[in-house]
């Protein structure tokens, strides 16, 4: 194929000084997402990448086999309020998940919200179904074409229908019902000056919406005015004997949580605080009578489990139930009045099963080693629901009993295609300094280690965020033409607690860049592949990853994948909610931290006349997360810079945000993704006929 043909990206004199150094800035003007420039360039980008991408000869092949392997039927485990069960279940094929609803195990499921009739593209999602505590409503999220803003609506379950009420500009907010409204959060309007899509969202406030209201008569109920870059967040007991808010600092590098109380039942309490410094986290799991059961770190680092008495908040009158162990306590969820305490192993499940005054009643017997998740219910259900899955099971539901404590699968799953041809392997690679760092590798039984395998090395790294084994039919897709997937476990996750959060932090980022680097090198010594059959791929601060070991060790890889990642880590904090993104970075503000965000920025480190591998960055027009800036300018950037004979190509998703907004839209992704590393790497798909 002939080298694509890029637009002319102009180059303005901008540049900004950071504690004495002068840093170029010649693209700025592509942050400004709406004006014509922008949209010219951003049009022209896509015709040339679609040009190439179309030109693949079996680019509609793998699409409509990508489209067949994802057609299956499937559900989330039900979570149970007083005889109703409620679930998602998606048919196959349709672009959001439909949510249902059930009186009891024998009654018929029948659909609650339908999200494929809230808009023709099926672009538009729900999430965060709440109950009401008597059971009469439900409350949910709508998010449109991928965007992180989001819009609370009402259901009445006993007819069925939506009431009136709509709450806007929410972001980063739970619903907690209180009586006959709820608690939620909200940022103010963006003035018709500011992008509601890029401008820095300041002022997360607290209001209380009463059933039957105009948001405009919504109470205040908490603000902080001094502290524009925090976020507070508001809890309510099932019993709705407490409300619980939570407060955090990150914009000013605090990793951490206030917590503050206030007690329903008396109508002049205050919120009261029960910790005040944002230095470790606290989440309120549930109430013990006049108890509160709490997941925190504070001194612990892998957390445990406390119980803190309203009337005595002094730390001094805790008491640990659940304590810490060498495993990190991932979360814990409550259902039937127990603890379910999920640890990771290895980074895979574990999950211990606790009464309220900590004694541990037993483990669940889970089905192998892979990833659970679910566990949640009201105080009186006597079944709960979880769902198990690996690399190569999807997600089956299973019922667990608490009485006996069985699991038996509830709903499972069938594939198209036959899963048992893969198997996986963990593997442990050492970095840099010495430590190991885990991998797991899927592929087809059997694989012949001659160096030659296509190979897609995946990761994260931060925030602490684990990437536990997890299911993809268009995974698949990859395995099945001999591709050899591996997701490596590198220090800023949360898959060994916060110890290994903290080693990929701020000063200690290059780490994180160590440890995919030693995985890649592990590869290559043990004949699984090479560089030039190597693709590496990452999104959002897994986007970022793969932009540092392009600009650290070009070389290392023949394709590079980075998605809706972080890219200049000099202004990230002045978009949207980047702030929040400080205490896992730090902050180009602070003289000691510039110099090391300065030294890995993916934007800054680019150099001229570098053989870059080949590169398809990926983005979304409606990414008020990682602004589609970040890739914008390492784009523009890395197309100038770039002295090789590999393409260096932008997509750039409309109606679509930090993840893919709809299930048409992210195979259409893939399978452009999956035609850019085989054309890369040298691989010619062979389907069956």
């Amino acid at each position: 194929m002939n080298m694509p043909q890029y637009p002319i990206s102009r180059k303005a004199p901008q540049a900004d000084s950071y504690h004495g150094v002068t840093v170029a800035d010649p693209y700025r003007w592509l942050e400004d997402d709406r004006s014509d420039e922008t949209a010219a360039w951003v049009e022209a980008q896509n015709r040339v990448t679609f040009d190439y991408l179309h030109q693949l000869p079996y680019r509609e092949a793998l699409q409509a086999r990508m489209t067949a392997l994802v057609n299956y039927p499937r559900q989330s485990p039900p979570e149970q309020k007083g005889p109703w069960l409620l679930f998602a279940r998606n048919d196959g094929l349709q672009n959001q998940a439909v949510y249902f609803l059930q009186h009891g195990e024998q009654g018929e499921p029948v659909v609650l919200l339908d999200p494929n009739a809230l808009s023709e593209d099926g672009t538009t999602r729900v999430a965060g179904l709440t109950f009401d505590r008597l059971g009469r409503y439900i409350a949910y999220m709508v998010s449109h074409a991928g965007s992180d803003w989001q819009q609370i609506r009402v259901l009445d379950l006993a007819t069925r229908e939506t009431l009136p009420d709509v709450v806007d500009w929410v972001k980063v907010s739970a619903i907690a019902w209180h009586g006959n409204g709820f608690y939620y959060s909200r940022y103010p309007e963006p003035g018709a000056d500011e992008g509601a899509y890029s401008a820095r969202n300041d002022d997360h406030q607290v209001f209380f919406h009463a059933l039957g209201t105009p948001q405009s008569a919504d109470r205040l109920v908490y603000h902080d005015p001094e502290n524009l870059q925090r976020f507070h967040i508001v809890g309510t007991t099932e019993d709705e004997r407490f409300a619980v808010l939570s407060i955090s600092d990150r914009g000013k590098g605090k990793d951490g949580n206030a917590l503050l109380v206030k007690d329903l039942t008396r109508t002049d309490s205050e919120f009261v605080p029960v910790w005040t410094e944002f230095d470790d986290q606290f989440t309120v799991l549930e109430n013990d009578g006049d108890a509160l059961l709490v997941l925190t770190n504070r001194l612990a680092p892998n957390q445990r489990v406390v119980r803190i008495d309203p009337s005595h908040f002094g730390e001094e009158h805790w008491t640990t139930i659940i304590a810490e162990r060498e495993e990190p306590l991932e979360g814990v969820s409550t259902a039937g009045g127990r603890l379910f305490a999920q640890y990771l192993k290895d980074v895979t499940s574990r999950v211990f099963v606790h009464r309220y005054d900590g004694t541990l009643e037993r483990e669940v017997a889970l089905p192998g080693l892979g990833t659970s998740v679910g566990f949640a219910g009201d105080h009186d259900t006597r079944d709960v629901f979880y769902t198990f899955t690996s690399f190569t099971a999807p997600a089956t539901v299973y019922r667990y009993q608490l009485s006996s404590g069985d699991s038996t699968v509830y709903r499972e799953v069938a594939l198209p295609f036959d899963p048992s041809q893969f198997e996986t392997r963990q593997v442990f690679a050492t970095s840099k300094d010495g430590t190991q760092i885990p991998a797991f590798i899927v592929a087809k039984k059997g694989l012949v280690l001659d160096g030659n395998n296509p190979t897609l090395l995946y990761g994260y790294g931060g925030f602490n965020v684990s990437l536990p084994p997890s299911f993809s039919a268009l995974r698949v897709a990859f395995l099945e033409q001999g591709g050899v997937y591996v997701q490596a476990n590198l220090r800023g996750g949360g898959e060994y607690g916060e110890a290994w959060h903290q080693a990929g932090m701020k000063e200690k980022k290059q780490n994180v860049f160590d440890d995919a680097i030693a995985v890649a090198e592990w590869l290559f010594a043990h004949g699984y592949t090479r560089s030039d059959k190597l693709a590496i791929q990452g999104g959002s601060n897994g986007g970022l990853l793969v932009g540092a070991l392009m600009t650290q060790r070009p070389e290392l890889a023949r394709v590079a994948l980075p998605a809706v990642g972080v890219m200049d880590m000099l202004r990230f904090h002045t978009f949207t909610i980047g702030w929040n993104w400080i205490a896992d970075y730090g902050s180009s503000d602070d003289a000691e931290a510039f110099q090391y965000l300065y030294a890995y920025s993916p934007l800054h480190n680019l150099r001229d006349g570098v053989a870059y591998p080949a590169t398809l960055i990926t983005t979304a027009d409606h990414d008020d997360r990682v602004v589609p800036a970040h890739s914008f300018k390492f784009a523009a950037r890395l197309q100038e810079a770039h002295a090789g004979d590999t393409p260096v190509l932008i997509r750039i998703e409309t109606k679509s945000g930090h993840g893919s907004s709809s299930l048409t839209k992210q195979i259409e992704e893939m399978a452009d993704v999956y035609s850019f590393v085989f054309a890369n790497l040298g691989v010619v798909p062979v389907f069956g006929g």
